[in-house]
């Protein structure tokens, strides 16, 4: 019991930080919801016999939930991005591009 005490109170800053800044919500139900979608993918994978398969994968659910969090259609987004980098190799495209 120590020890959790111990390592609560060495946190306590960061724990209370939503009482300065009321903009803080007080859970991570946001992130949770945005993670639905990669959770579902996640287990659509298990079976993947290739690990390239799986970096690709999770390349395209960081682009597409990106992609959402900013407001920019995915599939525009996806599909701007790929045109890019196709003819320029090395290119980074973000979804403000599109905006």
């Amino acid at each position: 019991m120590g020890k959790a005490l111990a390592y609560m109170l060495k946190l306590w800053k960061g724990l209370t930080r939503f009482l300065d800044y009321p903009r803080i919500p007080l859970d991570n139900n946001a992130a949770e919801r945005a993670l639905r979608g990669v959770v579902v993918g996640r287990k659509n994978h298990y079976d993947s016999k290739s690990k390239r398969g799986t970096e690709v994968a999770a390349i395209f659910y960081t682009l597409f939930e990106t992609s959402k969090l900013s407001g920019v259609d995915p599939r525009a987004y996806v599909t701007l991005a790929a045109k890019r980098a196709i003819s320029e190799h090395g290119t980074v495209t973000l979804p403000s591009d599109l905006t």
